[in-house]
């Protein structure tokens, strides 16, 4: 068998219906009873019928993201499929990752990750945060792209900044409205390919989540962590740790801090993974990884048929 990782998505995967695929899938249907329980409210409803504008609320979107990966990682175990050697997730999904390593129940993690997503939405007023993917150009180019944009804006708060090295030629930036629009303005004049708004409701990973990330800190030292049981990477420090306070730390840093996947993926194939499997909705981070190391090989698994895919894939 293949030195295998699972990779979990964040936001943006979610789609109304998403899990209509597993059909009466009992590992799906428990783990919708799980998460309905913990949130008091029906999930498997909101993600069936949405409608759209509902599900990309960011306080819906990041526990239905989290519910839909687990769901997949369960019937995975549930149809015998084998325990990977590292687990990590994007953003949002490292919390993924977290539950299925066992640091985490779904029933804490469910509440967590709402809290998570609320703290953020208060952390900036809507309307004056933004973020863009800035594609076609490379990341230290980004970085110092957005360094000038925001000492141009030369006010307190109007900042811009890098906030999610996707892969080596797309990189998100995120900040004060204002100072995003004109990093956009000035890295396409500088020759980046393309700079496309991205409709979201706050410049996730960026300073301006500090007063996020101190709730968040408040919140999770509420919160009984365990040792992980399958070695879990954080994309914050590109990191493995086992000690529950060490991760605890890092889910903090995490909210007002970049996503490293490039050097995520890269860290995993530098682990001797021969084989990358995105679990849950979506195949945004199997197109990631097959741009950052296409010497990986890639699957996902989002519903019974990509299961059966993924199986044969780490065979």
């Amino acid at each position: 068998m293949k030195n295998f990782a699972f990779v979990f998505p964040g936001q943006g995967s979610q789609s109304v219906g998403m899990l209509d695929a597993w059909g009466d899938h009992p590992a799906v249907r428990e783990t919708l009873a799980e998460a309905s329980e913990a949130l008091g409210q029906d999930v498997g409803l909101l993600i069936k019928e949405g409608p759209k504008e509902i599900l990309a609320l960011t306080t819906n979107t990041q526990p239905v993201m989290l519910v839909a990966g687990i769901a997949a990682w369960r019937a995975w175990l549930a149809e015998g499929g084998a325990q990977p050697s590292v687990v990590a997730g994007h953003s949002l999904g490292e919390y993924s990752a977290l539950v299925a390593a066992g640091v985490l129940t779904l029933s804490q993690a469910a509440p967590l990750v709402r809290f998570r997503a609320q703290a953020m939405q208060e952390a900036v007023p809507v309307g004056t945060g933004a973020m863009a993917a800035i594609l076609g150009m490379a990341a230290e180019q980004v970085k110092a792209g957005c360094a000038e944009a925001t000492a141009a804006m030369g006010a307190p708060g109007e900042v811009v900044e890098a906030v999610n090295f996707n892969d080596p030629m797309q990189t998100v930036i995120a900040g004060s409205k204002a100072a995003v629009e004109r990093a956009c303005e000035l890295l396409k004049s500088q020759g980046a390919k393309r700079a496309l708004p991205l409709p979201v409701s706050a410049p996730f990973h960026s300073s301006l989540m500090k007063p996020a990330a101190e709730a968040l800190a408040r919140r999770l030292a509420e919160v009984e962590l365990k040792a992980p049981q399958i070695p879990v990477l954080n994309n914050i420090d590109v990191a493995i740790e086992t000690d529950p306070a060490r991760i605890r730390e890092a889910l903090v840093r995490q909210a007002a801090g970049p996503v490293r996947w490039v050097e995520s993926v890269q860290a995993l194939q530098a682990r001797g993974v021969e084989a990358v499997i995105e679990c849950g909705p979506g195949k945004v981070l199997s197109g990631m990884v097959k741009r950052i190391a296409p010497g990986l090989a890639s699957g996902f698994i989002q519903d019974p048929a990509s299961l059966g895919e993924a199986k044969q894939l780490v065979a």
